[in-house]
């Protein structure tokens, strides 16, 4: 890293809308820090730590589920929305988080998993007593089977972790009953959303959370709440992404026009509090169809996958970038770009084993290896170029410490649901979700006081450790320090992007005509050269000796104007 704009002045004037080029960092609190020393990060380790994000600058964070639960998902099956699990904590800790997050000006977003709900809250428990056809079956999606007796499930659906989506229960009297729905695990039922039961209930759990104080919601699967009348076969495959077929067909169970209106209703309770927002989980393709979940009367963000799916190839990152901004220009929504987050393998590690793009379902320790230099330059150009674009962007814990996944994690401490609903046969999440390493050598790198951790470090965590790297000048951590102080000085996030002329297909390049800023990211094997009136502000890597741009790195430019 190479910074350059030490005479830059601060500019720190925030949007009216405060979301449209806020950077949110996400805790997956049971990784964060641990503040009681039993191995399991928790609330108090996240206020304890609320400095470290200050200092690097991140507008707000996002908390994955912190609420009661069996973790079978870990957390994201749900037992009581309104209350938090005590492995995390308490209701005092969540209001104490909050108000000590704002004072430190850093807003606070917390997950919303509407779906489906955990087999164990008092809905389901409810549900598999009462008789078919009960209201409290009616929450859910239960079916008689096919069959001579029922014995078969109602349909072929798959559920996302491997295995039939469909579940049997026995009835009150022992006898084999009807079949509920789960597109994920077993133990987290889908919920009917066209009970106004269900509807209803949502919103006041919306009005449960903004009244202690939280500013959004990250609304987990949001393209599936709502399925096809009469959930009609589909076997065409069933991925998270999973657009149209080359005939026009769509999945019945994703991206169904209904969910719609369930937005509409939610975004009428967040207007009735002052600068909330929401923010889609929806693996949605094409752009224009993403973009109508951002429409002014629906969410306020969505998250762009095309962008973390693209790979490290210049032509798939311009198309992202062009149709994502595009398609939310049209419906006056930002764009909102990510690179990690604790369902894909993290990008240092990602970018090096899979450049060509698309996901890859967890790494261990018999798969290929990522080239651990290779893929940190990589990541940090491609951050570079992320933090760079207009409007929202998000970051997963850790990656500003450049952390690799955890590839080599032992078979007999995974948690991960999908390792075990596909027999092993992939690696799942397990790897990307591994305790931080906030002071090198200390007990589980400082992670908790006890050196207890949930998921085993590796040993390179060490020399990742956020006390290893503050300070030091190239290091990963003050990488994006600089970036995010360079970006809110500059605001280069309110700002139009106009592609850069002049550069091969090897190369994304683009103007930020009102912060007079001009980003350079070479993907090819050869130097690039700067136009000879740019002037270097930041550089992921040290520009070579003749002032030129070598591969895999990204730089920040000042310039007069868009060249």
């Amino acid at each position: 890293m190479t910074d350059f704009s030490s005479d830059l002045t601060a500019d720190t004037t925030e949007p009216t809308e405060w979301w449209r080029t806020a950077v949110i960092y996400q805790i997956y609190p049971r990784s964060f820090a641990d503040a009681n020393g039993d191995g399991t990060g928790d609330l108090r380790g996240v206020t304890s730590r609320l400095d470290h994000l200050r200092d690097l600058g991140v507008d707000a964070i996002w908390l994955s589920p912190f609420y009661v639960s069996p973790m079978a998902d870990a957390g994201y099956d749900v037992a009581d929305y309104r209350d938090v699990d005590p492995q995390f904590g308490t209701l005092d800790d969540a209001d104490a988080l909050i108000a000590e997050a704002h004072r430190h000006d850093i807003r606070v977003i917390v997950d919303l998993v509407p779906n489906h709900t955990s087999d164990e809250h008092a809905w389901f428990r409810a549900a598999v007593v009462s008789p078919p056809g009960s209201p409290e079956r009616g929450r859910y999606l239960f079916r008689d089977g096919r069959g001579e007796s029922g014995e078969l499930p109602p349909n072929s659906w798959r559920s996302v972790f491997g295995g039939s989506a469909w579940t049997r229960i026995e009835e009150a009297d022992g006898s084999p009953g009807q079949w509920y729905l789960h597109l994920f695990d077993s133990r987290q039922p889908d919920l009917d959303w066209t009970n106004p039961e269900v509807r209803e209930e949502f919103h006041d759990i919306l009005r449960f959370w903004l009244d202690r104080g939280v500013d959004g919601f990250r609304v987990d699967v949001a393209h599936g709440l709502v399925k096809a009348v009469g959930l009609p076969e589909w076997d065409h495959g069933q991925e998270l992404l999973e657009g149209a077929t080359a005939g026009g067909e769509r999945p019945p169970m994703w991206d169904q026009d209904g969910v719609h209106e369930i937005y509409r209703g939610w975004r009428k309770v967040l207007d009735t509090y002052e600068d909330r927002m929401l923010v889609a989980e929806a693996w949605v393709e094409p752009a224009e169809r993403l973009a109508r979940y951002v429409r002014d009367d629906e969410m306020h963000q969505a998250f762009n996958f095309a962008f973390l799916t693209s790979g490290w190839r210049a032509g798939a990152l311009r198309e992202a970038i062009a149709g994502s901004i595009e398609a939310n220009d049209s419906v006056g929504a930002p764009s909102t770009w990510v690179l990690s987050n604790h369902d894909v393998v993290r990008h240092p590690s990602r970018l090096s084993v899979a450049p060509d793009g698309g996901l890859v379902n967890g790494i261990g320790s018999d798969d290929p290896q990522p080239d651990e230099e290779i893929g940190l330059r990589r990541a940090r150009a491609a951050t570079m170029l992320m933090l760079a674009l207009p409007g929202s962007t998000y970051l997963y814990q850790g990656e500003e410490l450049g952390l690799p996944e955890h590839t080599t994690l032992p078979d007999e401490v995974r948690q991960d649901p999908a390792w075990f609903r596909h027999h092993g046969e992939v690696a799942g999440r397990d790897g990307c979700r591994v305790p931080l390493p906030w002071q090198a050598g200390a007990p589980a790198n400082g992670f908790s006081t006890t050196g207890r951790s949930w998921l085993p470090q590796p040993d390179s965590y060490t020399r990742y450790a956020a006390d290893a790297q503050a300070g030091i000048e190239g290091s990963t951590l003050e990488l994006y320090r600089a970036a995010l102080r360079i970006r809110r000085e500059r605001r280069t996030a309110a700002c139009t992007l106009a592609w850069a002329e002049g550069y091969d297909d090897s190369v994304v390049a683009f103007n930020l005509p009102e912060a007079r800023v001009l980003v350079v990211t070479n993907l090819g094997s050869e130097p690039v050269r700067l136009p000879e009136h740019a002037a270097p502000l930041l550089s992921s890597e040290p520009l070579d000796e003749h002032g030129n741009v070598p591969a895999d790195v990204t730089v920040w430019c000042s310039v007069p104007g868009a060249s």
